[in-house]
């Protein structure tokens, strides 16, 4: 990051990013809120080692604005805002400490942040949350809560697949027979891998871990390429679903798919790779209009009582409408697909606070 965090917050449009130290319990945290303008700040909590301050303050950032859009797209009444913990994901002493402190940090911001589960964190690490604040979701289905949400953007990835897949094929949305390159087999690679296995598609799967590959082979006849084969093999649809910006100058010519569409956050560095993947003929699934389905469970908590499971249901399988209008609306207004998506959301957003002005 070259810019100062205040000039940073500007040029993004954040309202807050907040430092929290405590070294007795280990935790080093910093929350990004982008806009609060449609409601609360809603976005998992990241526990992530980095290389450097700098770069969790850039991924938090991004991850917070990424938000914004994808409650905007989604129809829901709520902002953008993201945490990341700077700690080993693979702690085990020290854990539940280190949580319930997080959730004194999220009292402190008095609600407009609200937290969840994302990489490296779990229903049980938003239970000891929970315990100190109650300005979190995705908690444990035996407490009343949503529960993990992985299934549901998995859910929401799978559509818009069928989406993409209707966009070149005259309206046919079936993945039957579609080759699928899954980059990452974490909970909500895997649960994709269920959704296309069941749908008869034909998958590739990578993964730095040999558990996981053997379960997605064994059980879901995913055929297994080392890590960073992933980017060659043939196929009609890559999805990335693990580690952002992995859509990048140096994958790009490596791709020999017509579509990517995964849940991975932050799947492109930046603007400047749009002209590469349009010069390949690759229809781009914006992530933060695909992998919404999480937010959408979770929202539910936000909501209180009265909105359950066919809600969630009819919201997330609505990813599919929403990424045909981005797709169809890319084609009409002769721009990116990320780009219109970002319009669209931006566009609820403004209409939003026009609605508000006295």
């Amino acid at each position: 990051m070259t810019k100062s965090i205040l000039e940073a917050c500007a040029a993004r449009g954040h309202e807050q990013v907040a430092f929290f130290s405590y070294p007795d319990v280990g935790l080093k945290a910093i929350v990004a809120i982008h806009d609060t303008t449609l409601g609360p700040a809603l976005g998992g909590c990241r526990m992530r080692l980095y290389p450097s301050e700098a770069l969790a303050i850039e991924d938090v950032m991004r991850l917070a604005e990424g938000m914004t859009y994808k409650s905007a797209l989604a129809g829901l009444p709520l902002g953008g805002g993201k945490a990341i913990l700077m700690a080993d994901p693979e702690l085990i002493e020290g854990r539940e400490q280190l949580f319930k402190k997080f959730g004194e940090c999220l009292n402190a911001l008095a609600g407009r942040y609200i937290s969840a589960e994302d990489m490296g964190t779990s229903v049980r690490d938003i239970m000891w949350v929970k315990e100190t604040s109650s300005f979190v979701v995705g908690t444990d289905t035996k407490n009343g809560g949503a529960g993990d949400p992985s299934p549901w953007t998995a859910l929401g990835v799978f559509q818009a697949m069928r989406a993409a897949v209707a966009q070149l094929h005259g309206g046919e949305r079936s993945l039957k027979g579609k080759r699928v390159a899954v980059q990452g087999v974490g909970h909500v690679g895997m649960h994709l891998v269920e959704l296309l296995a069941k749908e008869g598609a034909l998958i590739t799967v990578s993964d730095p871990h040999e558990e996981t590959l053997r379960l997605a082979s064994s059980k879901y006849g995913a055929a297994v390429v080392p890590v960073d084969a992933i980017y060659d093999v043939p196929c009609d649809i890559f999805s990335p679903c693990a580690i952002g910006q992995t859509i990048n100058t140096n994958s790009i010519p490596r791709l020999s798919c017509s579509i990517v569409a995964g849940a991975a956050n932050n799947q492109l560095p930046d603007s400047s790779v749009y002209r590469l993947l349009e010069s390949k003929n690759i229809i781009y699934c914006p992530d933060f209009a695909i992998n919404s389905g999480g937010v959408i469970c979770v929202s539910v908590e936000v909501a209180g009582g009265g909105l359950g499971v066919p809600w969630i249901q009819k919201h997330v399988e609505g990813i599919f409408d929403t990424t045909t209008k981005v797709l169809e609306e890319s084609k009409r207004r002769g721009r990116f697909a990320e780009e219109v998506a970002i319009e669209l959301a931006k566009e609820r957003i403004a209409a939003s606070k026009s609605r508000k002005r006295p």
